[in-house]
């Protein structure tokens, strides 16, 4: 039985738990796709809270590629320092850093979510057709020389991470952002070796992947974040997810991270507490990789139970860590393991003189400092 605290290892690289941190988007940049004090505070925090693994939000390949301006970016060497200084927090606190990097394509162009339209002056969007996101403008559709130019901002951005010390690299091809828009014959109205069929529409995310392998060192984790399904008829199927993992995997993709939709504002989606899975297991089985389980995942019961059962092997967490960036720690205390995870030293004296403190004046101290 696989415990939510027992190592993984892949590449050299070991996630001391199978609890990981989801990119979160943050919309908390200049103007610059520059990572602030910010992005520190939020990653290291629950690094500190005792996930394995810490991933740093959609950082986009080119500028154009930004869901809205105050996105992270990885598109020039500039980037690299301030992308150093937040895996080095990450692994100074015990979690193994990681980056997604991405390309909006035609949901790109947006002002940051408490705003509210495009953004202002905005940008010409790129899709794999000229079909749009409903409210979205109509995008740009992408000759064959920017797709392939978008392959080579893909390879470079992984090279820039690998310098700034990140040791999991996550190709973003989920939640109808350009590779998804490829994948799903919804979006993707090609007729060219790029459209069309299974081959041509999976061709981007393939060939990307092969390439950011071939350009990353052996030791580093390479990851592909997929939608298993677009939730609408005649859009992306799970069992498409299934044979593009089994593709991925042989061209060098270590670990499929399965989510789910955001193609189409026509999805219908079935939401309840760890709704996703399903998918991750369907990949799991289908295409013998290991698979991250994501989706309204909230109880430490609930994650040991997905990976007890086989269902899939890490469980990445969201939202539950903006709320509770310290949820690992209760999850140990729960599920009777912490001496699998014990509290921060820097933390642990300010508990155990709180429980001297409780236990003095006759007052039941709770099991753990964060329950």
């Amino acid at each position: 039985m696989t415990d939510l605290f027992a190592p993984f290892t892949l590449r050299g690289v070991t996630l001391k738990n199978r609890i990981g941190v989801s990119p979160m988007c943050q919309y908390s940049c200049r103007d610059d796709g520059m990572p602030t004090d910010w992005h520190l505070a939020h990653l290291v925090s629950r690094s500190v809270g005792g996930a394995g693994m810490v991933m740093v939000e959609a950082s986009a390949v080119v500028p154009e590629g930004r869901i809205t301006p105050a996105d992270v970016g990885i598109w020039s060497d500039a980037h690299i320092a301030p992308h150093a200084r937040l895996a080095a927090g990450i692994a100074a606190t015990g979690g193994v850093p990681a980056i997604q990097i991405a390309h909006a394509g035609r949901k790109a162009s947006r002002e940051a979510p408490w705003g509210s339209g495009p953004a202002v002056p905005g940008w010409t969007c790129l899709a794999p057709s000229a079909e749009a996101f409903e409210g979205f403008a109509v995008p740009h559709a992408m000759t064959e020389a920017e797709i392939g130019a978008t392959v080579a901002a893909f390879v470079a951005a992984a090279k820039r991470s690998v310098q700034a010390g990140y040791r999991i690299i996550e190709l973003h091809g989920a939640h109808g952002y350009l590779m998804h828009q490829f994948l799903s014959p919804i979006s993707n109205r090609r007729n060219d070796s790029w459209g069309g069929d299974f081959e041509g529409r999976s061709r981007i995310v393939r060939e990307a992947a092969a390439a950011v392998r071939a350009a990353i060192p052996e030791d580093v984790m390479l990851w592909l974040r997929i939608s298993h399904t677009d939730w609408v008829e005649g859009g992306w199927t799970t069992e498409e997810s299934v044979e593009l993992s089994r593709r991925v995997k042989a061209l060098g993709v270590d670990v499929v991270d399965v989510s789910s939709g955001g193609l189409d504002a026509g999805q219908k989606i079935p939401l309840g507490p760890g709704y996703q899975v399903p998918g991750a297991e369907a990949v799991k089985g289908g295409a013998g990789i290991p698979v991250a389980a994501v989706g309204m995942i909230t109880e430490p019961e609930q994650a040991q139970a997905i990976l007890a059962e086989g269902r899939a092997d890490l469980i990445l967490l969201a939202r539950v860590l903006l709320r509770e960036p310290y949820w690992a720690m209760r999850a140990a205390a729960a599920l009777g393991r912490a001496d699998a995870l014990g509290i921060p030293p820097q933390y642990d004296r300010g508990w155990n003189t709180l429980a001297k403190w409780t236990m003095d004046r006759g007052i039941a101290a709770p099991m753990h400092p964060i329950v």
